[in-house]
């Protein structure tokens, strides 16, 4: 694992990042792709930025700023990143901003698409390969507003990205994303809601555990919804 983000000019980062804008706000996240077909990516989130020296450094302790959010092995990452690389770059159009892609070494992604990355991450690090379309699936049919709701809940209770795989939330956003079975119709939504009313009844949803179900006073933190983050049916592709 690596222990910095990066030795590239911080600055060159952040031109060929996924909207990421130290201006706008610091707090981002960082997907490390190392050379290697068998090597795990890592992505971690970041609460800082220095001019100078770029990201924070990237810890395996339980500090937040730099913590390791997930770490997935690359057959998987590579099932999702064309995805993932569509759908954010599609909204980044829309918002006026500069597209990504990805590289190896260390990749900057703005702090709530990062958030709904690692929410589908979370969803495929321990499922059955022939799930992911399943949890791709699920995942796009989701609002953005949605998905941050559901990385607020699962990473302030089971959000280290080693200490807490398959535990609690994780599990459950496992169970939501690969195991629900997905719509044929394409305009309908995945029944993603119900989900939602399960798992704010906290150890009573019958697919958590019930040693690992998150406390009952958990703090939703439900953000806003941003009117220019709606989904379409539009591919930039």
């Amino acid at each position: 694992m690596s222990g910095s983000t990066t030795t590239v000019n911080p600055w060159t980062l952040v031109a060929r990042s996924f909207g990421f804008d130290p201006e706008e706000s610091r707090h981002h996240f960082v997907v490390y792709i190392p050379r290697g077909a068998q090597r795990e990516i890592q992505i971690s989130e970041h609460l800082s930025w220095d001019e100078r020296t770029g990201s924070s450094p990237v810890t395996t302790g339980q500090a937040p700023d730099g913590q390791i959010r997930a770490v997935l092995a690359r057959p998987k990452w590579d099932a999702i990143a064309d995805v993932v690389r569509v759908e954010f770059n599609r909204r980044l159009k829309r918002m006026g901003l500069r597209t990504g892609s990805w590289r190896l070494g260390p990749n900057l992604v703005r702090r709530e698409m990062g958030k709904e990355l690692v929410l589908l991450v979370w969803a495929i690090e321990d499922a059955d390969p022939s799930l992911i379309p399943n949890a791709i699936a699920n995942w796009q049919g989701l609002y953005p507003e949605e998905r941050w709701w559901l990385y607020t809940q699962t990473a302030a209770a089971t959000g280290h990205g080693l200490n807490d795989r398959g535990k609690g939330w994780r599990k459950a956003v496992r169970y939501a994303l690969t195991e629900n079975p997905v719509t044929t119709d394409s305009v309908a939504r995945p029944t993603m809601p119900e989900f939602y009313r399960r798992a704010e009844a906290g150890p009573q949803a019958h697919f958590l555990l019930e040693r690992d179900a998150p406390p009952d006073d958990l703090d939703a933190d439900l953000l806003e919804p941003d009117p220019d983050l709606t989904q379409d049916e539009e591919d930039d592709r």
